[in-house]
């Protein structure tokens, strides 16, 4: 079966490893399902869908409440959607990564404050059964160097991930992941996301800063990072006006 251009990539089917840089055409749009039923999980999956999300991320309290039962439901209902499975794995690399891969799903994230062992063991376990590995910088004290760290280990994607609490206890330091985006683009050479509570218009602003995807989650398209539950109004506007911006941005040379 021949690559096929899909929404900004070109790839096979859900296959998402071994991504580049320059595989993207326009940055993609990654809707979390930070959500705790497969209910609520299938109804945001679809208003993302028709909103024009590219990717699903099954939300790590999904994971927490319905585990793999949830990527089985979305790999069931999205067989054409890339699933990213946030297990922010910490420990026993190789089983988790190899556990969710097997229920469906195309991605797996590990953390780099995990030991350089378990990220190295969930690469072998994304190599064994085709996915992509992304490692989280959450907690690192210099972002570009565990950036660099994660890809040198067999990452294929990197997050910059500004926690939820991190942000909630500093709120007068206004974190966002955009401040050290650009710094973390040029210390490495995979595709990079950027995570933690940005604005429609920081969203936006990601791909100016090398990011080629981008994530919706709380307080877009959950209602808060507390209560995990799907926004009331205009969602599917709203969502969909958003990523509409996303896919028009152009992303800058790391």
């Amino acid at each position: 079966m021949p690559p096929c251009t899909r929404r900004g990539v070109a790839r096979l089917s859900t296959q998402i490893r071994g991504l580049t840089r320059g595989d993207f055409t326009h940055p993609l749009v990654q809707v979390s399902l930070d959500l705790t039923s497969i209910a609520d999980a299938l109804r945001m999956g679809a208003i993302a869908v028709e909103a024009g999300a590219d990717w699903l991320e099954i939300g790590t309290p999904l994971l927490l409440a319905e585990g793999v039962h949830a990527v089985r439901a979305l790999r069931k209902e999205f067989p054409e959607y890339p699933l990213i499975a946030d297990l922010k794995i910490m420990d026993g690399g190789f089983g988790e990564a190899r556990l969710y891969g097997d229920a469906g799903a195309d991605a797996v994230v590990v953390m780099g404050r995990a030991h350089e062992a378990t990220i190295e063991r969930v690469c072998d376990a994304a190599e064994a059964g085709n996915l992509l590995v992304m490692g989280d910088d959450m907690g690192a004290l210099d972002r570009p160097a565990e950036a660099a760290r994660l890809e040198a280990l067999g990452v294929g994607m990197v997050i910059h991930h500004i926690g939820h609490d991190h942000r909630s206890k500093h709120r007068a330091d206004k974190l966002s992941p955009l401040t050290d985006l650009s710094a973390i683009v040029a210390a490495t050479s995979v595709p990079v996301q950027a995570v933690g509570g940005l604005s429609i218009d920081q969203a936006v602003a990601c791909p100016s800063h090398g990011a080629s995807v981008v994530v919706f989650g709380a307080p877009l398209a959950i209602d808060d990072e507390n209560s995990f539950t799907i926004p009331e109004g205009d969602l599917l506007g709203v969502l969909g006006g958003a990523i509409t911006r996303v896919h028009a941005s152009p992303i800058a040379n790391g």
